[in-house]
């Protein structure tokens, strides 16, 4: 079981580290570990938060680890009031059947997180478009 610790990782430059705090530990199956950008914004409403959590399926013969991203969308009125008026979001599921080898639930686990970060999948959401034939 991972242990609560800050997480880095590089802005859209890929140069410039930016570090999620991490804020809470998750406290048990389906209660997630909280982590927040305190770079953004100037209230706890504006920042960027990454909630992470797991759960044992039904029969407890996998794991589900579910990520959940949000980042609020705010726009500022002529008085200075800020208002939430969305967010852009992200989310991920990854189910490992406990049956396996460590090794092999390893390796999907690092294979799938290394897709999801790749420069295509990265292009495809900033871009709002999957991947197209030439």
């Amino acid at each position: 079981m991972p242990t609560l610790a800050d997480i880095t990782i590089k802005m859209a430059d890929d140069a410039t580290d930016v570090v999620y705090t991490a804020i809470a530990g998750a406290a048990g199956d389906n209660v997630p570990a909280i982590f927040r950008n305190n770079t953004v914004g100037t209230t706890l409403a504006e920042r960027p938060t990454f909630l992470v959590k797991s759960t044992s399926n039904g029969p407890r013969t996998a794991r589900r680890v579910r990520g959940d991203f949000a980042w609020p969308t705010v726009t500022t009125d002529t008085a200075g009031n800020k208002t939430i008026t969305g967010r852009s979001s992200g989310e991920f599921s990854f189910l490992a059947p406990q049956n396996q080898d460590a090794s092999v639930i390893r390796e999907q686990a690092y294979q799938f997180a290394n897709l999801v970060a790749s420069a295509i999948i990265k292009a495809s959401m900033e871009e709002g478009y999957a991947p197209r034939a030439a």
